[in-house]
């Protein structure tokens, strides 16, 4: 891990950069986790949030395993499919099913119970699964699923999540917006933050990119603070990212 300040977008601002191979790493045979945040068995003091972000977990389940019913409470958990099916179910009468191109979003609220298995035999389901701390406590559970267009993606930034449930994407009780953007090599574009106050997080799903200055490859994360807006250039074709805005102050 590297805390140091960089110059990004002709600004000084802080950041840290958590690279792919310095994550947390748990293999259970039928589960194989990477932990950019302490998680489970692994626990790094420097390494337990970004602001509000809690969890970000890059997981791999085996054909037909998966999480078993078990509690979550007072928390947003955000699934994200990069390959294969997710089957869910849950305690407020959900099944479904998952894959690339969806978003999941629950608010756990006062508890909730919930199962996530690979439905398929004959093939890997890779995802991940992102934890928010909420702005509201003991809200009443919910669940939210939507199918994006990947096309809309394609060298721009697509929102998938926000506060906002009358806006793109699926919706949770935090003041956090999510974009993917898959682009062309040597293509550029800014984002501009939308709160004060807030910081991002980006998670390079594919491929190499520069945010300011910094060089990211895949899997790397790199979060920044003190800023209004930053630039992001594609090193590579198809290369693929996922921003994530969240409020720097639990």
């Amino acid at each position: 891990m590297e805390n140091t300040d960089k110059i990004i977008e002709g600004t000084i601002t802080h950041s840290v950069l958590h690279k792919a191979n310095t994550r947390g790493h748990a293999d259970h045979g039928w589960l194989e986790s990477y932990h950019t945040f302490s998680f489970a068995n692994y626990q790094n003091r420097e390494r337990m949030n970004f602001g509000v972000l809690r969890v970000l977990n890059d997981d791999r389940v085996s054909q037909g395993m998966g999480f078993g019913k078990h509690p979550h409470d007072n928390m947003e958990i955000i699934s994200i499919p990069l390959e294969g099916d997710l089957e869910h179910q849950d305690s407020m009468g959900n099944t479904t099913v998952i894959k690339e191109g969806d978003i999941q979003a629950m608010s756990a609220g006062t508890g909730i119970f919930h199962s996530e298995y690979n439905k398929n035999k004959d093939q890997l389901v890779k995802f991940l699964q992102i934890w928010i701390y909420p702005n509201k406590k003991n809200v009443t559970p919910r669940y939210d699923q939507i199918t994006l267009d990947l096309n809309d993606r394609h060298n721009k930034l697509q929102q998938i999540l926000s506060p906002n449930p009358e806006d793109d994407g699926v919706w949770i009780h935090q003041d956090a917006w999510f974009h993917i953007g898959k682009f062309d090599n040597d293509f550029s574009t800014s984002y501009e933050l939308k709160k004060p106050g807030n910081g991002i997080y980006a998670f390079i799903l594919k491929g190499d990119f520069t945010i300011g200055n910094i060089t990211l490859n895949e899997r790397d994360g790199l979060g920044i603070w003190d800023t209004n807006t930053i630039k992001i250039t594609a090193n590579s074709a198809n290369a693929e990212i996922l921003l994530m805005e969240v409020p720097m102050e639990l």
